[in-house]
């Protein structure tokens, strides 16, 4: 029966992938050597399910979604009629053996799914078969053709290209006769498979780690999920894991999930391929010299992690990142883990940084809870509703490094390496900061400085009885970064980077550098007194020199007039000798 069912669907049933799946469509062709198409199948518009299972469930073919009570079965059937019906335009049928219909659309309203107005509108319809076992006497032979003639009533009805059978067992637990139910289950399945329809078998886990009580993985064998839910030192968790998936690649992995007022999310919530954008733009991280160590500033879309000790000043940088993102009129997000709002308003405005005019204007979002409050996959989840809500272009994630109270090193480390990966996806440029240690000053706790683009240490220093902060850029991807170490000076109006001092024993800092300082200044005053003393000096020599000068040049201009008077005399004598002798001459003459 099941190979006749096979055979049935692939006459009938193949085409492409519909929807955002991994897998490709082959080339159709025809003849023995054509190559085979792929596997068709069907989006569950469930979040992250399609990244997992390559595309949805395989369509026009039954699939086992299996678990024990509470793990979320019937819920998983529920979304993905709603989101066929609401996104996909594909009508779907539930069949309930449990619940009424009025107790299904209660108890889906809160995922925010609206089932009473798909039943009106005809694109969905729910046939609650409530089944008691103490009104049911089996006599002889009998089968479901009257369960199956109410199921394809409903999906004539509605147009069904979906269906739902929650949950299965029910009907076997009830029915004396397992071997007859059995066979007329392995004739529903075949008639839905001749109809095309993608059909959600809900089923309860079995003993000694059976997937179901009654064996229905031998007919539902194309598709088989199990969900799971367990508790771990207190906190719940919920995993869902692909068994079998005949005819397709898909994760084999356990992939949390979580059920919100928004439906299921499988995490990853995103693809896991390293295939985000990188931006070239630079944005300050609102201190001008740190943005000169860095090269120009930050690149947008860009990781920064921020480690350091207790009381280096992590979180007020963090602040002056978020208020410089405020100031450009660009949304950020604050989630912290270790203080309130108000507290955190209350801090930063002591360091000048008025966190509180950006919430009233509604550019910042802060965000605090323990993070003992839930398991890593909610505080990922609510992450990423938070950042679907908001659309923060800037979001900083304070003390992280909290989150492994509720996980061990290995698993803290993939869950923020999802967050990364989540803000890096949307081009948002995320902060997170990190306690470190001891003396394991460049290693953070966290463990991802490997996933991050700028790595930003923050670091306490002792000298002469106090405590004074540095800061290093350790690293500082795709862009030329300073190497120098700068002192972090936090103020009433603000953090600080200042200049290196340098002295005997290296970088000075706090009441060092200040003395430091105060001896520069002191031998510049006295090297300033003395400039000023020799120059009076020189300007007293010159004024003397410049006295003589003008004495001598006095002087040598009385000898030059004394010399030129008595060249003139002489000259004078000469001619009037000359004259007397031309006297002379002509009078001799003429007296002979």
């Amino acid at each position: 029966m099941q190979s006749m069912a096979a055979e049935g669907h692939e006459a009938t049933d193949l085409g492409c992938v519909k929807g955002a799946g991994t897998v490709q469509d082959a080339i159709s062709g025809s003849g023995p050597d054509a190559a085979p198409r792929a596997l068709a199948k069907t989006p569950t518009g469930i979040r992250g399910f399609e990244a997992i299972s390559g595309g949805g469930l395989p369509r026009g073919r039954p699939t086992l979604v299996t678990g024990a009570s509470g793990s979320g079965k019937t819920m998983f059937a529920m979304e993905f009629l709603v989101r066929g019906a609401r996104q996909f335009d594909e009508p779907g049928v539930l069949l309930t053996f449990e619940e009424s219909a009025e107790d299904i659309a209660a108890n889906v309203r809160s995922l925010g799914f609206d089932v009473d107005a798909l039943v009106e509108a005809k694109r969905l319809a729910i046939c609650p078969m409530p089944i008691d076992p103490a009104q049911i006497i089996t006599t002889g032979a009998f089968d479901l053709e009257a369960l199956f003639v109410r199921l394809e009533h409903a999906v004539d009805r509605v147009g069904a290209r979906r269906v739902a059978l929650d949950t299965i067992e029910v009907l076997l637990s009830c029915l004396g006769n397992e071997a007859i139910v059995r066979g007329e289950l392995a004739r529903l399945f075949h008639r839905l498979k001749q109809r095309g329809l993608t059909t959600v078998v809900t089923g309860e886990r079995g003993r000694g780690g059976a997937l179901t009580r009654f064996g229905i993985e031998e007919y539902v064998s194309d598709c088989v999920l199990v969900l799971d839910q367990r508790v771990d030192n207190e906190i719940s968790t919920r995993r869902l894991r692909i068994v079998k998936y005949r005819g397709s690649v898909h994760g084999t992995n356990e992939f949390p999930f979580l059920i919100t007022d928004r439906g299921l999310t499988v995490l990853p919530i995103t693809a896991v391929a390293l295939s985000y954008p990188a931006s070239s733009e630079r944005i300050s991280s609102g201190i001008e010299r740190l943005d000169q160590m860095l090269g120009g500033g930050l690149y947008r879309g860009s990781t920064v992690l921020i480690s350091g000790s207790a009381g280096t000043g992590k979180t007020t940088l963090v602040a002056h990142l978020l208020d410089a993102a405020c100031r450009r009129g660009e949304k950020s997000l604050f989630l912290s883990y270790e203080e309130s709002p108000d507290q955190l308003i209350r801090n930063m405005a002591s360091v000048g940084v008025d966190l509180q005019r950006w919430v009233e204007a509604g550019l910042l979002v802060i965000w605090a809870e323990r993070s003992t409050a839930h398991g890593l996959e909610e505080h990922l989840g609510r992450l990423d509703r938070m950042l679907e809500d908001f659309q923060p272009r800037v979001a900083a994630l304070d003390a992280m490094g909290s989150l492994i109270q509720i996980g061990s090193q290995r698993e803290v480390t993939a869950a923020l390496a999802r967050q990364i990966d989540l803000m890096k996806g949307r081009g948002i440029t995320a902060v997170l900061t990190s306690l470190t240690h001891g003396e394991e000053q460049e290693d953070s706790s966290l463990t991802v400085s490997s996933l991050t683009d700028t790595w930003l240490l923050l670091r306490n220093v002792e000298s002469d009885g106090e405590r004074n902060r540095l800061l290093f850029v350790i690293k500082s991807r795709g862009m030329a970064h300073s190497n120098q170490v700068r002192e972090f000076v936090l103020s009433d109006h603000g953090a600080e980077l200042l200049d290196v001092a340098v002295g005997p024993q290296g970088v000075l800092t706090g009441s060092a550098r200040l003395q430091q300082q105060k001896r520069l200044a002191s031998a510049a005053a006295q090297l300033e007194a003395e400039i000023g003393r020799r120059r009076v000096a020189l300007a007293r020599q010159t004024a003397a020199t410049e006295a003589r000068i003008e004495a001598l040049q006095g002087q040598l201009q009385a000898e030059r007039a004394a010399f030129e008077a008595f060249v003139a005399d002489e000259e004078r004598h000469r001619i009037e000798e000359a004259a007397f002798r031309s006297s002379r001459e002509r009078q001799s003459g003429a007296g002979g």
